[in-house]
């Protein structure tokens, strides 16, 4: 978007390089992922935050006369109060804003004032409850002191933290836009003028065709159809589909949303010129421009973070705990027949991207089957008596907790699918429409659907339906509580081994 001297400018490679789907033009675009600020203010309330707290309790807890203190049990609240009211009064003052934490300089100094005036306003309220001698001088001096001289250099290196992001394209959301002519035309437009909004437009996609598209001079590459929209999706950074089609146009419109739905993308349809009004409070925005929510992307700004702590932290757990029944399994694998302890296969996993899923080998391993052309059946000859006991109780997927650690798989989630499974002798994407949609989030060692019941064998067509339905319905509800119900009820649902080979 376009950026002035009150703007901060955010970054994004304009180079255009050739290598998309044989030859069409893929934005070079930045691939790390896009920070909101949201996040981005909290992390740095949360910083400046503990700085102060860890200061004013540090200076307590060295302070020489600790021992004779009148009474030592004030100092942590009066530290608590501080370590709120600071980031309080600078969020009051915009101090969090992205524009603020690109340009330090004046921050620096506002943020020495509000520290000054926060101290200003803690010696006043003392003396004004008679409460002065009840804190040492020398610790409030200290503590006032060492916060001129931290609080600026904490500043700073936010400030050189947040610019690597703007230089990674990390603060700018990436958008295409989904139909051309007149209307992608004063969107594009609307968008270029409007003041303060963090995303950039890298391209058009419309099924009418490009010499239509460009005729309008949009002012942005028309990069394909829509069918060529969903690979560039899944090859480039992409984070917002921006569908300029009227409500008017239902038909087409609700063709194109379900081919796009399966995307792990926020979908607006814009407003900008629709005739029929609704509720201010219908419309989200872009900058000063409308639009309808239409798809969000599952697990959005600290979804996406609580859910990677929260995998991090329980597989470590787990694996110091089941560390012991691991290796005796692996001994047990290794002892049975030739071959390596781990299998490896590769399964669908975030954004139809092929990740490989480590298992206890639980098939001999000269009849190892890698792209599940064939799934394990009752009484497979080619399953060990160990493979037969691991797969029934679902041991053979612990190993998949390393997985989780390296971060192409959740604990919890729609289990990943191998590339070649079938259900009723058709693959998966064939079976079910929008099966890849299951796809948006990461998939997991265990989900929605395997504590109900639906997991092993998918030898008909509905077992594989019921399954994306539990799959879809998770995504589509994702909570903490939901993913630590379904951890500590998949235990229980492991003792119903009916369609487990």
């Amino acid at each position: 978007m376009k950026t002035s001297p009150e703007k901060f400018k955010l970054v994004v490679a304009p180079k255009v390089v050739e290598g998309f789907d044989g030859g069409l033009p893929l934005q070079d675009l930045p691939t790390s992922q896009f920070i909101s600020s949201r996040i981005i203010a909290a992390l740095a309330r949360f910083v400046e935050g503990l700085v102060i707290f860890i200061t004013g309790a540090g200076i307590f807890a060295s302070y020489p006369g600790f021992g004779t203190l009148a009474s030592p049990e004030l100092y942590i609240p009066m530290i608590l109060m501080v370590t709120i009211a600071f980031p309080v009064a600078m969020q009051v003052s915009g101090g969090y804003s992205i524009r603020s934490l690109l340009n330090p300089a004046n921050q620096v100094s506002i943020s020495m004032v509000r520290w000054t005036l926060i101290f200003a306003a803690i010696t006043v309220l003392m003396f004004a409850t008679k409460i002065a001698d009840n804190y040492s001088r020398i610790w409030l001096g200290l503590w006032f002191l060492t916060g001129l001289a931290v609080l600026p250099l904490t500043r700073m290196a936010l400030s050189a933290l947040v610019q690597h992001w703007n230089k990674n394209g990390q603060l700018n959301r990436h958008a295409v836009l989904v139909g051309g002519g007149e209307p992608a035309q004063q969107l594009y437009r609307a968008l270029y003028l409007s003041e303060e909004t963090d995303v950039t437009v890298v391209g058009v996609f419309d099924d009418r065709g490009a010499d239509r598209t460009n005729a309008t001079n949009i002012g942005v590459p028309t990069l394909g159809n829509i069918s060529q929209l969903i690979e560039f999706v899944r090859n480039a950074r992409v984070d917002l589909l921006l569908v300029t089609l009227p409500l008017l146009a239902e038909e087409r419109l609700l063709h194109i949303l379900k081919r796009l739905w399966v995307l792990p993308v926020d979908i607006r349809l814009s407003a900008q010129n629709q005739k029929l009004h609704y509720r201010p409070r219908a419309y989200s925005y872009v900058g000063n421009v409308p639009f309808l929510d239409v798809f969000d992307k599952p697990l959005g700004d600290w979804g996406a973070i609580v859910k990677s702590v929260e995998d991090k932290v329980i597989a470590t757990l787990a694996l110091l705990m089941l560390s012991p029944v691991m290796l005796l399994i692996a001994i047990a694998v290794k002892l049975e027949s030739k071959g390596p302890v781990f299998f490896k296969q590769k399964r669908f996993g975030f954004n139809n991207e092929l990740i490989e899923v480590y298992k206890f080998r639980s098939m001999y391993h000269a009849l190892s089957d890698f792209s599940a052309e064939r799934l394990a059946t009752k009484s497979d000859p080619r399953i060990t008596r160990v493979g037969k006991i691991i797969r029934r109780t679902s041991m053979d997927e612990l190993p998949q907790l390393f997985n989780v650690l390296i971060g192409n798989l959740s604990l919890v989630g729609p289990r990943p699918h191998a590339s070649r499974a079938k259900a009723a002798e058709r693959l998966y994407h064939d079976v079910v429409d929008g099966y890849f949609a299951r796809h948006r989030v990461k998939p997991g060692i265990t989900g929605w659907a395997q504590i109900h019941g639906w997991r092993g064998e998918t030898d008909t067509a509905e077992k594989i339906e019921r399954r994306v339905e539990h799959d879809l319905y998770y995504i589509d509800n994702w909570s903490l509580a939901l993913d630590l119900y379904i951890l500590a009820k998949t235990p229980f649902a492991l003792f119903d081994t009916e369609n487990a080979y």
